[in-house]
């Protein structure tokens, strides 16, 4: 399978297990800035959740307003923010030059990969998913503290953008390629469309859920498990969507760990099911 770009790739370039984190926060040398990016679909509630538990030191990151422009049919629920706002925000959580960033939340990963995708692609290098998020954490006896934390110093990062691939809706329509729907089966079959205005998927897109690169507690699975199930859907550059780019950034990851390098389409369902000019497919096969 070809990739797009040749970055750091592999477990370690995108993984840090609570245990290696622990660690390191304990000792001394890079700086290491937590970001609690709690959110899922249907649960606003990830700012409570914070409040009720969370790393020492993590600062909440909100998904909605941080880590996206706000929505709109044309563009989708979770458009990609300019990188002046990322930017501003990013120092608003204490972010800067040199520093080490670990995101993480309670869903395997799901929200958090969406900060790490965004800061690559504004092109900072040392940014980890902690591998099983909070649950990970509390296994291997990390200490969690309820309440507030007090406003960090404002950091000094710089972010350019453009550090990681994206596609449009033309150029998804057209991929040459593998473009992979990182959507529950269900969504992509069109059985079921709980949110956007059209049920089904892109024509020539193949089904690949994102829950599936996870194992049953959380975790990420081992780098051959993750090529063995890439590698059976199809040869060719890849691209990746979702429902509006935010688990499709766990797709990227995924692929990442597996040494395999994609492209993710922002807009993606939510942008292309509002335009009644592009054809939608149902069932199980891509056509």
């Amino acid at each position: 399978m070809r990739g797009i770009l040749r970055r750091g790739v592999g477990l370690s370039a995108v993984l840090i297990s609570a245990e290696e984190l622990r660690d390191r926060l304990a000792g001394t040398g890079s700086r290491i800035r937590l970001l609690d990016v709690r959110w899922a679909l249907g649960d606003p509630d990830g700012p409570q959740h914070y409040l009720d538990g969370h790393i020492p030191g993590a600062v909440f990151v909100d998904l909605e307003t941080e880590l996206a422009a706000p929505p709109s049919p044309a563009r989708g629920r979770h458009p990609l923010p300019d990188v002046s706002h990322l930017q501003k925000c990013a120092r608003s959580w204490g972010l800067s030059q040199g520093d080490t960033v670990v995101a993480y939340d309670a869903t395997g990963g799901m929200a958090a990969a969406r900060a790490w995708w965004l800061l690559r692609w504004a092109g900072l290098g040392e940014v980890h998913i902690l591998d099983g998020g909070l649950q990970a954490w509390e296994r291997a006896g990390g200490t969690i503290i309820a309440g507030d934390e007090p406003d960090p110093e404002v950091g000094d990062v710089v972010l350019t953008s453009g550090k990681l691939p994206v596609v449009d809706a033309d150029t998804a329509s057209g991929w040459k390629g593998l473009l992979l729907d990182a959507r529950a089966g269900e969504r992509y079959r069109g059985e079921i469309e709980p949110i956007d205005p059209r049920a089904g998927h892109i024509p020539g897109a193949v089904s690949a859920p994102t829950a599936e690169n996870l194992t049953a507690e959380g975790y990420f699975k081992q780098v051959d498990e993750l090529r063995s199930r890439f590698t059976g859907f199809g040869e060719g550059p890849v691209a990746v969507y979702c429902g509006s780019g935010v688990t499709a950034a766990h797709q990227v990851a995924a692929l990442a760990a597996a040494g395999i390098d994609a492209a993710l389409y922002p807009g993606s369902w939510s942008q292309w099911s509002n335009d009644p000019k592009r054809p939608v497919a149902t069932g199980p096969d891509p056509a």
